[in-house]
């Protein structure tokens, strides 16, 4: 598995050598210029586009998101904002809805709606709101979570891709992550963060002209949405769904790594475990619903297939995480206490450090964090693997959806740096069983092998044990006083 994982990595770096040196990604061969001064120059000739904002007690955000899409430079009888606000909080709900009722009174066609219920959590909530009737008119439509705030040419810098290419059904854009420096978490986010846009959405956007789609900061064309069955709630990354299934019906995809759409990175670790627990048991429990259908489609070419099954899904989103937790946390640290057990050096060291340095290289500002980022990563794949062995079995907690929690400015705005970082009092809260554990096994093989053992994997057995407790005591990213 792990010279599966590099054989991806090392693929993946030499086609964006290739798109590097040839100075063309795969959405500059699309003519969209003519289209996009033609929209800027005339005030007719706008198509109708929707623009939904889920939330789901954003407090600290929705002003942010919301002020961002009225702001959106289009024509203001051509455009529909429609905030979709399933908040259980009446305190929030009533402040989200104040927020909409001030913008309609500047003249923003806005919609504020409600559900007495949230069920299929986010994808029910966008279903629902492609059933009202002023939808029907609608060519476009436009997704931003709740921490997401556009610049004002978002439309102008997208649609014209779709108006001038009708088998494109999606245009995703990049994201541009506002509190990256807020702390050490935030900053070792970024940098697998940045692989993934810079290299694995622009790699299937310039290959196979697919890749999945990231829940928000894309427009899709209404007609390729509904062509792939609307919003489906089987799983908990309704997005990545919804983009395979679009491109099973022949739709293409682009990513325009360009267009920056600045949002939030979870900064508290209970935020980030959840959202990781949620990203790693979607993708393999749709693996398993969906592998069928992906063989037995007749649509695409039989290496789109491939791409989608074996680099997508099973080498990106299953091996990739089985690989960090059980090669670098369990068996390097158990060929410590068995020594017939013989690691070769291209195995042990070679291929991973290669691995990560093809990981890391994309944020070259935060390269000197390296060697955190590693001891970071081994620790979240414990959870990553937990959740994608819970998905592949369809095991308990297999959809659950908890809400990212997002912060805004409420921690930059407070007083003293002591007043952020004060731990939280419950301690139930703190303490990770299963972290502490691990570092527990970990550190016993590094006393192991300082006593009996000959590898000097003590070195690392100790930086990664102290990684497990720092994590199990949760003693990183920002602390929040209630």
């Amino acid at each position: 598995m792990s010279v599966m994982l590099f054989v991806e990595r090392v693929y993946m770096a030499v086609v964006i050598m290739v798109v590097k040196l040839l100075g063309k990604k795969k959405y500059t061969k699309y003519k969209c210029e003519a289209i996009r001064d033609d929209l800027e120059l005339n005030k007719t000739g706008h198509p109708m586009v929707l623009v939904q904002i889920p939330m789901y007690n954003e407090r600290e955000v929705y002003r942010l998101s919301v002020g961002a899409a009225c702001g959106l430079s289009w024509p203001s009888d051509r455009i529909i904002i429609q905030v979709l606000d399933d908040s259980t909080d009446c305190m929030i709900r009533d402040l989200v809805e104040m927020e909409c009722q001030r913008w309609i009174s500047k003249g923003v066609n806005v919609k504020y709606e409600v559900r007495n219920n949230r069920n299929g959590y986010k994808a029910g909530a966008l279903r629902e709101g492609l059933k009202h009737q002023y939808v029907k008119d609608c060519d476009y439509v436009v997704i931003f979570d709740a921490d997401f705030q556009p610049e004002s040419d978002f439309l102008l810098q997208t649609i014209p891709f779709l108006l001038s290419n009708p088998e494109l059904g999606l245009v995703q854009a990049r994201w541009k992550f506002v509190n990256a420096d807020e702390c050490l978490m935030t900053r070792l986010q970024e940098m697998s963060l940045d692989y993934h846009f810079s290299v694995e959405q622009e790699v299937g956007s310039s290959t196979y002209a697919f890749f999945g789609f990231n829940g928000t900061a894309g427009v899709w064309r209404m007609q390729a949405l509904n062509d792939a069955g609307g919003w489906k709630d089987r799983t908990t990354v309704e997005d990545m769904d919804l983009a395979v299934r679009a491109s099973l019906k022949g739709w293409k995809f682009v990513f325009v790594g360009d267009l920056y759409v600045k949002n939030e990175l979870p900064s508290t670790f209970k935020a980030y475990r959840y959202q990781q627990h949620r990203w790693s048991c979607g993708p393999a429990n749709l693996f398993r619903k969906m592998i069928k259908e992906i063989i037995l489609c007749e649509k695409v070419s039989i290496w789109k297939k491939f791409h989608v099954i074996y680099a997508f899904f099973f080498v990106r989103k299953i091996v990739a995480h089985l690989v960090t937790f059980f090669f670098y946390c369990i068996i390097i640290p158990a060929s410590v206490l068995v020594p017939e057990m013989h690691l070769p050096k291209i195995v042990a060291i070679y291929i991973p450090s290669a691995i990560t340095i093809l990981n890391a290289i994309c944020t070259p500002r935060s390269l000197h964090l390296l060697i955190f980022w590693i001891l970071f990563e081994n620790v979240m794949s414990l959870h990553r693997t937990k959740a994608t062995i819970i998905g592949l079995l369809e095991a308990e907690r297999v959809n659950e959806w908890v809400v990212t929690e997002k912060l805004g400015n409420t921690v930059r705005n407070k007083g003293s740096n002591k007043q952020q970082k004060k731990p939280r009092s419950n301690i139930g809260e703190r303490i990770h069983i299963l972290e502490l554990l691990m570092g527990m096994y970990l550190l016993y093989c590094a006393i192991y092998d300082v006593k009996y053992g000959h590898d000097h994997f003590y070195i690392y057995l100790f930086l990664q044990a102290g990684a497990f407790f720092i994590m199990g005591f949760s003693y990183i990213g920002t602390f929040v006083t209630k």
